[in-house]
């Protein structure tokens, strides 16, 4: 598991959270025999700038080159704040990442976007810092719990909705679990389709904009409840709100394949949120413009926009998703 790893750099440098299993570390450290490994906090709480300020500081400490290299082993926001650290340190050092979640794996892990959070919103500080290389070992989602298993499924669905419909009945299939007969080839598919849009889009111009689809809301819900809620639970429900969105403003109805998501994942239930809790949250989105805050929306499956969408729209879907989150079944 995690073992058999080399590298070209000599210096490296290894960054992990601290709730990280031991024996993942130290199949790393066989392997790569880094000259330093860094514990930072765990989940979204080492997505912070003190945090940053002090990876840098104990980079800068042990003398790492700028032939050296950082590597983020963990779930996505470890290697978030690691990739952001790499992009940082020396105006730019290798980086490689080694995520062991299923949300690491299909989405934070892949695709440059590295960063941290402000109190005033998700991922306001960061950088495009596409890792040299990315090795995703399935033996470490088997340690998951099954309830942050589902929840990194989230993205997964995600790319079903906006490019490939054939990961919607996989991703609900109960052979998509740690060690199932689809698992590897449902998570290749799903890889595939953000690597395939970042490829063509690395720094978000265009088309990477879709790969955003329910996160106006789920970055808010993550926002406003000081992360207490989930990145993946909080993109289930965010995806079903832009479900609603879509089908508000002429597109499809595709909301009982959001729900039936959400029934699949049951996410952790939300706190009493108001429109005017989430909404100044979503009107700093990073999506966000002169103009206002902008939504990525399907006209069906596979046929995603970005549109701006009026403000009694967005209230009257809101107070709709509320009464639909509220029905969900109970969380894991």
């Amino acid at each position: 598991m995690l073992s058999g790893l080399q590298l070209p750099e000599r210096h490296i440098a290894l960054i992990h959270p601290v709730d990280l299993p031991a024996q993942f570390v130290a199949a790393v450290q066989a392997s790569l025999s880094p000259i330093m490994t860094i514990e930072i906090p765990a989940r979204d709480d080492c997505k912070t700038l003190e945090v940053l300020g002090s990876v840098l500081s104990k980079l800068a400490a042990a003398n790492i080159p700028r032939d050296g290299a950082v590597v983020g082993l963990g779930g996505g926001a470890a290697t978030d704040l690691a990739g952001f650290a790499a992009a940082s340190y020396l105006r730019g050092v290798a980086f490689y990442t080694l995520p062991t979640t299923l949300l690491g794996m299909v989405d934070a892990a892949v695709g440059g976007k590295t960063g941290v959070n402000l109190p005033e919103g998700k991922n306001l500080v960061g950088a495009f810092w596409p890792p040299r290389a990315v090795w995703c070992d399935t033996d470490t989602l088997a340690t998951l719990p099954d309830a942050v298993f589902r929840e990194g499924a989230a993205e997964a669905y995600k790319h079903g909705l906006i490019s490939d419909p054939s990961l919607l009945e996989r991703v609900l299939s109960p052979e998509f679990r740690p060690g199932g007969a689809i698992l590897e080839d449902t998570l290749t598919d799903a890889i595939a389709v953000k690597a395939g849009v970042v490829t063509r889009d690395l720094t978000e111009q265009g088309e990477r904009a879709y790969l955003n689809f329910g996160h106006t809301l789920a970055h808010a819900l993550e926002a406003v409840t000081d992360h207490a809620v989930t990145h993946g639970d909080a993109v289930g429900y965010g995806m079903h709100y832009a479900a609603l969105l879509s089908r508000a403003m002429g597109g499809a109805d595709l909301t009982p394949h959001t729900l039936a998501f959400l029934n699949w994942q049951r996410p952790a239930p939300l706190p009493p949120l108001t429109f005017e809790d989430v909404m100044p949250y979503m009107a700093r989105d990073k999506k966000a413009d002169a103009q206002g805050v902008r939504f990525v929306l399907l006209c069906d499956l596979a046929q995603p926009y970005l549109t701006r969408v009026p403000e009694p729209v967005l209230q009257e879907a809101f107070a709709e998703w509320q009464v639909q989150m509220g029905r969900l079944p109970a969380a894991h």
